[in-house]
């Protein structure tokens, strides 16, 4: 599914990401690795394979499209240090021939010396490439011509079917100047998005993207 804004063209994926083919850059929101640790902290018994179906579906990723850059658009890892913060490290040092980006989010809360040992650079939003703008919450304001990629909202919408039956599905969320994200995590809940006639809405499977608003 394709997005286009001015001479910018972005591919809507499967994998709950964004490519831009002509610049080779994924971009991705909202992981919050290690999210599951901290509910096990807490006594609740949240299983960490979890979190490999996100590394396995990163590395999916990075196999098949090759990017020269990967923007992390916030909430790259889950707030407090755990030990699956090494797990993540180790992953994303594999593979070298890739610049790694985080655009700090509201998770993102680690000591500084953790973020300069990383294998990323981090950035504080808002980050201006070509005409799109980068940051992890909907920007309040975007300059007139640029795109605002960002997530934090985890957006999802509700399909209903016959009778009472209905289903929630993630889904990329469009507005004249924004394009929000849906979690990258497989451990992370989603909002219900407004539908709207000034809204483009594109609903995720596991085997496609499609419009259901455009």
């Amino acid at each position: 599914m394709l997005v286009k804004h001015q001479n910018v063209e972005l591919e809507l994926l499967k994998e709950k990401a964004i490519w831009w083919p002509e610049m080779h850059v994924l971009f991705i929101s909202d992981l919050h690795f290690g999210k599951a640790s901290h509910f096990r902290k807490s006594g609740i018994p949240i299983p960490e394979p979890i979190h490999h179906k996100d590394l396995d579906k990163l590395e999916f990723l990075f196999n098949t499209y090759a990017p020269k850059q990967v923007f992390f658009l916030g909430d790259l890892f889950h707030s407090d240090w755990n030990e699956t913060w090494g797990h993540l490290m180790d992953f994303l040092t594999q593979f070298e021939d890739v610049k790694f980006s985080l655009v700090k989010g509201n998770h993102d809360i680690l000591p500084p010396i953790l973020y300069d040992e990383a294998p990323f650079e981090l950035l504080n939003q808002p980050v201006f490439i070509d005409s799109l703008v980068l940051s992890h919450e909907p920007l309040n304001e975007v300059p007139e011509g640029y795109l605002n990629l960002c997530g934090h909202v985890h957006p999802g919408i509700r399909l209903k079917g016959l009778g009472r039956q209905s289903v929630r599905i993630p889904c990329f969320y469009k507005t004249n100047q924004t394009l929000i994200l849906p979690a990258f995590g497989e451990f992370t809940g989603l909002a219900l998005v407004q539908v709207n006639e000034s809204a483009s809405i594109f609903g995720i499977t596991p085997t496609k993207v499609f419009p259901i608003l455009s």
